[in-house]
C-alpha cells in the first residue's frame, strides 16, 4: 500500500511511489529513536553533535543540483528558487551548529537570597516532525537541526507527495554519520501518526501544515499531554502608507507574492494600499502580475511554476471564482491550464465574501484601498491569521507604531523575503504555536531545568 507518490505538476505524470511503513517497522522506528536517544542525548557532547549538523549542512551543499531537480519534480518549485533553497536550509544548519555551545550554555538566575541558580537545557526525547510539501529541505533543517543540537532524535513524516525528497535529505544525515536512529524518514499514515504520537516513548510532535492537520494532531497530542508545536496558514497583510520608489515597492510585492509559486504561508496575500497611493500602486501591481506568465520550472529563468498539483490549482480557481460570484473585480488573472496558474488580483473583495477570511495558497492577491493608517491596521488585524506581516512606509516613526499594533509573530518594514537563521519563524492566533530558526528554535522541545544551589 502507498500513500506516497511523486506526481509531476507540471506534466500531471506519476514518476514515482513508495510503500508506506508496516506497523511493525514503525514500532521498530519509534523503538530505534528511543534506544537512539539513551545514547544521543547523553554520551554526545555539543561539539560532536555540531560537528554532524556541519557535516549535514556540507553535504546539501555537495547535493544541491539533486536536490533541486527532486523538488521541482515533487512540486513544481522554479528551479532557481529550488537551489536557493537547498542553499538556505545548508545556511541554517551551519547556523546551529555555530551556535550550539550558546543554546546549550548554562544560563545563570540572578537570585534573591543566598547562593546560585541556573537554568540548564537537555533534550525531551523522541519527536515527530510533520512536514509540509512546499518547502521540502528548508521546513525539514529548521525542524531538525535546532533538535538535534539539542540532543532530541527525529522522526520525519513528509509530506505525501514529497517521498523522493525527504528520502535523499535522510540519506544525508546517514551519510553525515548520525547514528543509527537520530534521524529516521518515516513514511507513515496518519493512522500510524496518531499512534506514536500516543506512544510514551515519544515526547513531543511539531507539525507545519493546515489548520485542519494542525487540529487533528493537537487533538491527539493534548489528549496524551504530549507537547506540540503548530506552524500554520497565514494571510499576511502588505500595508503600503507612503513610499519614495513606487515602482521599487511594487516589485516587493510582486515577489512576495510570487514567491515559491504563491505558495509560501509568509507570503503577502493581502496588499492594504492607503488612499492616495491606492490607483497607483494597483494600476502597477496588476500590470506586473499579468507581465509574469507560468512556465516550464525546470527552466533557468523561470519566476513562476505550476501550484503543487492539479488539485491544488481546482481550489485556487474555486476561489476565485467565487469571489467574483460574490461581486469581487477580477484585474488580471483568474485562469489556468492543468496546474499552471496565471497570476491574479481582485479588488472590491468585502467582508461578506468568503475569499476575505480564506488563504489564498497560489499566485493571487488581493488589492484594499483604505483611508490611513488606522484603517490599515484594523483591516490588517482582521483575520483569524497572525504569521507574517509586511510594512512600507518612509516615516520611521510610523513603522515602529504599525509594527507595535499588527496582530502578527513577524513584521518587515521595507523589504521581503528577508528570512535568515538567526531571526525567529512563527506566529499567533490560527497561524500556530511555536517558533522556529534562530534560538528560539531550539527552546520548543527542551527541558528548562533549574538548578538551585544553597
Amino acid at each position: 500500500m502507498t500513500d506516497y507518490a511523486v506526481v509531476n505538476p507540471a506534466t500531471g505524470q506519476t514518476l514515482a511511489s513508495f510503500d508506506t511503513l508496516t506497523d511493525e517497522q514503525v514500532e521498530q522506528a519509534v523503538a530505534s529513536a528511543a534506544e537512539a536517544h539513551r545514547t544521543w542525548s547523553r554520551t554526545s557532547t555539543v561539539a560532536e553533535r555540531a560537528g554532524l549538523i556541519r557535516r549535514m549542512a556540507q553535504l546539501h551543499r555537495e547535493r544541491r543540483e539533486e536536490l533541486a531537480d527532486i523538488f521541482v519534480r515533487e512540486m513544481g518549485k522554479p528551479r532557481e528558487a529550488a537551489l536557493g533553497e537547498v542553499d538556505f536550509a545548508a545556511d541554517i544548519a551551519e547556523y546551529y551548529a555555530d551556535q550550539a555551545e550558546a543554546i546549550m550554555a548554562d544560563q545563570p538566575i540572578a537570585i534573591l537570597g543566598e547562593g546560585s541558580a541556573i537554568i540548564r537545557r537537555s533534550s525531551l526525547g523522541p519527536l515527530i516532525g510533520i512536514m509540509p510539501w512546499n518547502f521540502p529541505a528548508y521546513q525539514i533543517v529548521r525542524f531538525a537541526a535546532p533538535n538535534l543540537i539539542v540532543g532530541n532524535t527525529i522522526l520525519l513524516k513528509p509530506a505525501p507527495q514529497c517521498p523522493e525528497s525527504s528520502t535523499a535529505i535522510a540519506e544525508i544525515y546517514k551519510d553525515a554519520g548520525f547514528p543509527v536512529g537520530a534521524y529516521q524518514n518515516i513514511l507513515a499514515t496518519n493512522e500510524q501518526i496518531a499512534a506514536m504520537i500516543a506512544d510514551p516513548r515519544i515526547a513531543g510532535v511539531s507539525l507545519t501544515g493546515s489548520e485542519r492537520a494542525g487540529a487533528a494532531v493537537a487533538e491527539v497530542a493534548g489528549r496524551n499531554l504530549k507537547k506540540v508545536a503548530l506552524e500554520l496558514g497565514g494571510s499576511d497583510p502588505f500595508i503600503v502608507l507612503s513610499t519614495d520608489d513606487l515602482d521599487a515597492t511594487v516589485q516587493a510585492g510582486v515577489d512576495a507574492r510570487l514567491d515559491n509559486n504563491g505558495q509560501a504561508c509568509n507570503g503577502a496575500k493581502r496588499f492594504i494600499i492607503v488612499d492616495e497611493l491606492y490607483d497607483a500602486f494597483t494600476e502597477k501591481f496588476t500590470a506586473a502580475m499579468a507581465a509574469v506568465t507560468a512556465t516550464d520550472p525546470m527552466q533557468d529563468d523561470t519566476v513562476l511554476g505550476p501550484v503543487s498539483s492539479e488539485a491544488a490549482a481546482e481550489r485556487l480557481q474555486e476561489q476565485i471564482d467565487g469571489a467574483v460570484a460574490q461581486g469581487a473585480t477580477l484585474l488580471t488573472g483568474g485562469t489556468r491550464e492543468g496546474a499552471f496558474f496565471a497570476p491574479t488580483v481582485l479588488a472590491d473583495v468585502t467582508p461578506e465574501m468568503d475569499v476575505y477570511r480564506e488563504e489564498l495558497f497560489g499566485p493571487a492577491a488581493v488589492v484594499y484601498r483604505v483611508a490611513d493608517e488606522d484603517a490599515a491596521v484594523a483591516l490588517a488585524n482582521d483575520t483569524s491569521f497572525g504569521l507574517g506581516s509586511y510594512v512600507f512606509t518612509t516615516d520611521a516613526a510610523q513603522a515602529e507604531r504599525v509594527a507595535d499594533k499588527i496582530e502578527a509573530g513577524m513584521v518587515y518594514v521595507n523589504l521581503v523575503l528577508a528570512d535568515s537563521p538567526e531571526l525567529p519563524f512563527g506566529g499567533i492566533k490560527r497561524s500556530g504555536t511555536a517558533r522556529e530558526l534562530g534560538h528560539l528554535a531550539a527552546d520548543e522541545f527542551v527541558n528548562k531545568k533549574l538548578i538551585r544551589v544553597a
